[in-house]
C-alpha cells in the first residue's frame, strides 16, 4: 500500500493551490496600490490644511535620487528627483522635494526665506 499522494492527487492539489496563490498575489498588489493612493491623498489633504509659512533658513545640503527603468522594447529611461535640506533658526532641519530648475538655483550655504506648506516646498528667496 502506497503512502502519500499519487500523481493524480498531486496534480489535483496543484490545480487547487495555483489559483489561490494567483488570487493572493493579485489582492496584495491591488492592496499596495490602494494604500499608496490613500497615503498620497492624506498627505495632500494635510498639506492643504496646513498654514503657509515663511521662515528664515539656510540651505545645508542638496541631493538627487535617480531610478533607472528598463523594458524589453526600449533602452530604458531614468527619472531624477531633487531634494534640498534647509536649517531654520531653531536648528531644525527640513528636507523638501524641489524641481530640477529650483535645485540648480540653490547652493549650499545660501541664506534667505523658505516658504512651505506642511511637507510641500513653495519656494526659497535668497537674502
Amino acid at each position: 500500500m502506497s503512502m502519500g499522494f499519487g500523481m493524480g492527487g498531486f496534480h489535483s492539489l496543484m490545480f487547487t493551490i495555483v489559483p489561490i496563490f494567483i488570487i493572493v498575489i493579485f489582492v496584495a498588489v491591488v492592496g499596495m496600490f490602494v494604500v499608496t493612493a490613500v497615503r498620497g491623498a492624506m498627505t495632500w489633504s494635510k498639506n492643504n490644511a496646513s498654514p503657509k509659512l515663511t521662515v528664515s533658513a539656510q540651505v545645508v545640503t542638496k541631493r538627487t535620487s535617480v531610478s533607472h527603468h528598463h523594458s524589453q522594447n526600449d533602452m530604458g529611461h531614468s527619472s531624477t528627483w531633487y531634494y534640498a535640506t534647509f536649517q531654520v533658526e531653531s536648528g531644525d532641519r527640513m528636507e523638501f522635494s524641489v524641481s530640477g530648475p529650483e535645485y540648480g538655483l540653490l547652493a549650499e550655504g545660501d541664506q534667505g526665506s523658505l516658504t512651505f506648506q506642511g511637507t510641500r516646498y513653495l519656494g526659497f528667496e535668497r537674502a
